[in-house]
């Protein structure tokens, strides 16, 4: 009962942030980027909100904290959830779902940068080796049919700012007592706040109302932001990080399917090729480091790409980004 209870929460989870990308491309129907996201973000809020009255938590509190909150927020929230909505502009929903899947990489490009890693080699330096070609292999500027434009560098630098965001949230927020839907909702606060200063730039753009893209909204603030995060807290306190990592590998794979059967979306041989390299190279960069009866080094948890055994409470993984 367990197991099942372990994979019916894999499969949730998985959905709702695989099809992420699925109903901004229907939410794009109705809103401008910014209005999108702006509501996304503040469904996701409002979500977490009533999640932290049900489990009695408190915003956090502190100027330290809401400026580390505030950093998290624009490189979390805010700016990739804008770039992406930007790129499904002119990016297919699918193509969005694997270039999403690069996170990791710029995860461990980012750490050693922020001084939470202090070394790559082995596993993890072929592992993102073969990631970034995986990622040349997708894009393929050397040919006419490539996906080299600036929507889907708009993606690219999305999950390039979710690297970052991991990293930063490891080094600077791993280790609070909070409640991680109070950190949470604090950082979905202080990113609604910074999209209502981008209101003028295409925020009051005019909105024919039409059902289909105002339920992918509602469906995308609720579901695939707030709930979702609550979903993932839950694997992760229950099952670990191997099982909650699982997930990072379905995200494509979900946003491949929903936009080919719904969408009418189509991937060539070469993409698809693409995302098992990045994919693969995923994998390795996930391999468990060898114990060489040494204790881990200042930082390792910090990274985003370990198992936090410290006690702490425990944050999102890499993969984790929608």
């Amino acid at each position: 009962m367990g197991e099942t209870k372990t994979l019916l929460r894999i499969g949730a989870l998985a959905l709702m942030w695989g099809s992420s990308f699925f109903w901004i491309k229907l939410g794009l129907d109705m809103f401008s980027p910014v209005q999108l996201v702006l509501a996304r973000l503040v469904l996701g809020a409002a979500m977490l909100l009533v999640l932290c009255r049900l489990q009695g938590a408190r915003l956090p509190r502190g100027r330290r904290m809401w400026g580390h909150l505030a950093v998290a927020a624009f490189f979390h929230n805010a700016l990739p959830f804008l770039l992406f909505a930007i790129g499904e502009t002119t990016v297919d929903s699918g193509i969005t779902g694997v270039l999403n899947s690069t996170t990791p990489l710029w995860v461990l490009l980012a750490a050693p940068l922020m001084g939470t890693s202090s070394r790559m080699a082995g596993a993890r330096l072929a592992g993102l080796v073969i990631g970034l070609a995986g990622i040349l292999l997708i894009f393929a500027p050397w040919q006419a049919s490539g996906l080299l434009s600036w929507g889907a560098l708009a993606c690219l630098a999305a999950a390039a700012s979710y690297g970052f965001a991991f990293v930063y949230e490891g080094k600077y927020l791993s280790s609070t007592e909070l409640s991680p839907y109070s950190i949470s909702a604090g950082q979905m606060l202080l990113a609604s706040g910074m999209l209502v200063l981008a209101l003028p730039a295409g925020g009051f753009a005019p909105v024919h109302v039409s059902p289909v893209p105002l339920l992918a909204v509602l469906v995308l603030g609720i579901g695939s932001t707030g709930i979702a995060f609550a979903l993932n807290y839950q694997l992760l306190a229950s099952e670990g990080a191997v099982a909650a990592s699982v997930v990072g590998y379905l995200l494509p794979v979900v946003s491949v399917l929903l936009g080919a059967v719904f969408l009418g979306e189509q991937l060539n041989l070469r993409v698809i090729a693409g995302m098992l390299v990045v994919l693969g190279g995923v994998a390795l960069t996930r391999l468990p480091k060898p114990e060489r009866g040494v204790t881990a080094e200042p930082g390792d948890q910090a990274d985003g790409l370990g198992d936090d055994t410290t006690g702490r409470t425990p944050r999102p993984l890499a993969p984790l980004a929608d």
